[in-house]
């Protein structure tokens, strides 16, 4: 399986057992809002639900759509097709990082990402915007808050409350993003070699994922948002205290793998892609993200 940018979400979550994967359905761009509404209903998905788009990167149009107002401005600015995903609620996300030589007896997870999801904390006195601006993550998100909580900038949340503002695990999107290393063991090992095996194709890639413990992330009870092959990164080096030079031995690694598996799979044979394949790919991407 690949995961070059342009590649359809889509198609590659089709190829995850389907207990795994939230509803998901495909829409066209040129829909209008009743026919989005119609392929909802059919497919049994209410609101809220998450758009993104088909070939997206890095949380880019990314959205909770709560309403049904929220449809026509995102089909107003989406340039190409886009998903619409159920929402999972699970209280724990993470992405998962599995490799596996075509020739090993077992892959490995050589990864872990825990996504802290950008909430901010009442004190009794502060309105929310006050939170939102003391907060320095939530303040780099200020053009998109203030539009999103326009209605409750001015609220004072009880002392405690948490209040989450993006309620998607993108660090683009204010994600705190913790190094999640110690929960690398061999269950985890077994389990995702498990998982790997079910998808054809599969040999390197993050699970972006959500479950209700660890508990659950060990057993294989997770719902994978999406599964990304050649251009994910192993994101645990994002946490704050990484250190640089770790991340850049890290990433070498990483790449040298995606050497191997792929000289592995061209003698058994896979063909390259084509450098003509390879700008398909990057001018459909850029395309939907420009």
């Amino acid at each position: 399986m690949g995961g070059m940018f342009g590649e359809s979400k889509y198609e590659v979550l089709k190829k995850i057992p389907p207990d795994l994967v939230p509803r998901t359905i495909l829409i066209s761009k040129s829909s209008t809002p009743e026919q989005v509404l119609h392929q909802l209903q059919a497919a049994n998905l209410s609101l809220p639900v998450i758009f993104k788009p088909d070939l997206g990167e890095r949380g880019f149009m990314v959205e909770q759509i709560r309403d049904t107002s929220q449809i026509a401005p995102y089909l107003a600015k989406v340039r190409t097709d886009f998903l619409a995903q159920e929402l999972v609620e699970l209280p724990h996300e993470f992405g998962v990082f599995f490799v596996r030589h075509p020739r090993a007896k077992q892959g490995k997870v050589t990864s872990v990402v825990m996504k802290e999801l950008l909430n901010v904390t009442g004190d009794g006195r502060s309105s929310l915007q006050e939170l939102i601006l003391k907060s320095d993550r939530a303040k780099l998100q200020w053009d998109r808050l203030q539009i999103k909580f326009a209605r409750r900038l001015k609220d004072v949340l009880a002392a405690g409350e948490v209040l989450n503002l993006v309620p998607i695990g993108n660090h683009a999107l204010g994600t705190k993003f913790l190094n999640g290393e110690r929960l690398i063991n061999e269950r985890l090992h077994a389990k995702f070699d498990e998982i790997g095996r079910s998808i054809e194709g599969f040999y390197f890639g993050r699970f972006d994922l959500r479950c209700a413990s660890i508990e659950d992330l060990y057993e294989g009870r997770i719902r994978v948002l999406e599964l990304n092959g050649c251009g994910a990164e192993p994101a645990h080096i994002y946490d704050p205290d990484y250190s640089f030079f770790k991340a850049v031995i890290v990433l070498l690694r990483h790449w040298r793998t995606i050497f191997e598996i792929s000289r592995e799979n061209h003698r058994n044979g896979i063909p390259y892609i084509s450098i003509s394949e390879a700008r398909t790919h990057y001018s459909a991407f850029k395309k939907a993200t420009s």
